[in-house]
């Protein structure tokens, strides 16, 4: 037994002996693979020239200008003439892209929690062995030092995440249509400035809307360096373009084509008695029950419809701007109904000024997934916004802060008490619009509520809004298999 186990060992040191002198494959005789790996490019190069370099991306475009003159226009008829024609490609307005770069840095920064809770687990146990204390220390520090990379790295990787095909499970849409960039806290500075760069330096074109030039976008001085850099990158990578003049064109078109039994005012007896009947209208042709409905938001919350009925939903202003809900909430409905009918909309005022932000993103998410929209309002849509005997809407040093940092302070309150962050600006900043800003904000939204009024746009309601579009998607799935 033991000559047969030494006669094995033998033969497998034999073999191994002659293996290792075989050479490997592709590796010529005395350099390593690396040294052969250069020295075939340098022949390739010299027998069939240079290796071809992927051509610079395309310069993207900025367009800013007034409100009403026709940035979202361009920019759509832009994303649907590149359909078919450029693979990957993503269209987003501000607040839906970042309520889903919010959701995307709550995944990532969970998966790396729970990778850091499982890399603490080996430390301690690591620790508690009898090391050196200077083995000690350099663990330490080595953990401190991943902890730091996984923060300065999460906005990368949620850029890497932002633009995937969903269906093909493919990174980098190569076309990036924003809507609407705004500057109107911190977060969104630091979030669009680490996205934005990241997509830009690796090929994606931005094609992006705003009421602003890039270097008007930041009025409160908000992470200026953060902002700076995020500025050169726009004007390296996109044409700035101006558009339009001091002309609204939804308001233009609107003049002789405005259909005035969607928006019902002032909130008398008859206007109200016109609004319940245009309802029942509506409700009958969609040959359904009322009923009540629960839908899903993002953040795993729920909001629930009272009245809703094939694609066909009812809410009061009170109760879709009256309550903390917000941009997300807004889209589900936009999503969900193609119809909405919103009750009791009141003068906005200082007194209500956080309610009129909210029916401002309300009209926003409405009008970006061409909903077609009934009100009853107190006043014209053109007075809407003016403000009532409790103040202008506009008096920015009548603001209060909404964050627990300042406790609901005014602002004239705060800067005079000089409280101020690391970064020089307001720390309370956060929930805050400048008063240009609402002032631009106010004015898109009457824009949008005159233009929703007219049969242009009714019209592209059954082609454009998702409700129909899912429905022809199932229908000619069906129809598909039918024939199958």
């Amino acid at each position: 037994m033991a000559d047969l186990l030494m006669d094995d060992l033998e033969s497998e040191r034999s073999s191994d002996c002659v293996d290792s002198m075989k050479q490997p494959e592709n590796v010529e005789p005395g350099v390593g693979k690396w040294v052969s790996y250069l020295n075939r490019e340098r022949k390739l190069n010299e027998l069939v020239g240079q290796r071809p370099t992927a051509p610079p991306a395309p310069k993207g475009l900025y367009l800013y200008g007034n409100v009403g003159s026709g940035k979202t226009m361009l920019m759509d008829i832009f994303y649907s003439a590149t359909e078919g024609i450029v693979k990957h490609r993503s269209r987003f307005h501000f607040h839906e892209a970042m309520l889903q770069v919010h959701d995307l840095m709550h995944k990532v920064w969970k998966s790396q929690v729970e990778e850091k809770s499982l890399q603490s687990s080996i430390s301690n146990w690591v620790m508690n062995l009898p090391f050196d204390t200077k083995i000690k220390e350099w663990l330490a520090a080595e953990e401190k030092y991943q902890q730091e990379m996984q923060m300065n790295n999460i906005l990368p990787v949620v850029a890497d995440k932002f633009l995937v095909d969903e269906q093909g499970h493919k990174k980098g849409a190569r076309v990036l249509c924003f809507d609407e960039i705004q500057t109107v806290d911190v977060f969104a500075i630091v979030a669009l400035s680490g996205i934005v760069n990241r997509l830009l330096s690796t090929g994606t074109i931005l094609v992006a809307t705003s009421n602003r030039a890039p270097r008007d976008l930041n009025q409160d001085g908000m992470q200026k360096e953060i902002f700076l850099k995020f500025v050169d990158s726009l004007e390296q990578h996109c044409e700035n373009v101006l558009i339009g003049n001091e002309i609204d064109y939804r308001r233009y078109i609107a003049q002789r084509s405005i259909d005035p039994v969607h928006y019902f005012w002032p909130l008398d007896r008859v206007k109200i008695k016109e609004f319940e009947n245009m309802w029942d209208m509506t409700i009958r042709k969609t040959g359904g029950q009322v009923s009540s409905q629960t839908l899903p938001v993002m953040f795993g919350r729920t909001l629930e419809v009272p009245e809703s009925c094939n694609g066909v939903a009812r809410f009061t202003f009170e109760y879709l701007c009256g309550r903390p809900v917000g941009a997300a909430d807004y889209i589900a409905v936009a999503k969900s109904y193609h119809t909405v009918f919103i009750s009791d909309i009141p003068i906005m005022s200082m007194r209500i000024r956080d309610k009129a932000r909210r029916f401002i993103t309300l009209i926003d998410e409405l009008y970006n997934h061409h909903c077609c929209l009934f009100c009853s309002a107190s006043s014209s849509i053109d007075d809407l916004f003016q403000g009532t005997e409790e103040g202008t809407l506009f008096d920015l040093e009548s603001f209060q802060f909404e964050t627990e940092t300042e406790g609901g302070k005014l602002r004239r309150d705060v800067l005079a008490e000089g409280s101020v962050s690391s970064g020089g600006t307001q720390t309370g900043i956060i929930s805050l619009l400048s008063g240009q800003e609402e002032m631009f904000a106010f004015q898109r939204a009457v824009s949008r509520l005159i233009e929703m009024q007219t049969p242009l746009y009714l019209e592209g309601v059954r082609n454009l809004h998702p409700y129909f579009q899912s429905q022809q998607q199932s229908y000619e799935v069906l129809s598909a298999n039918a024939l199958q």
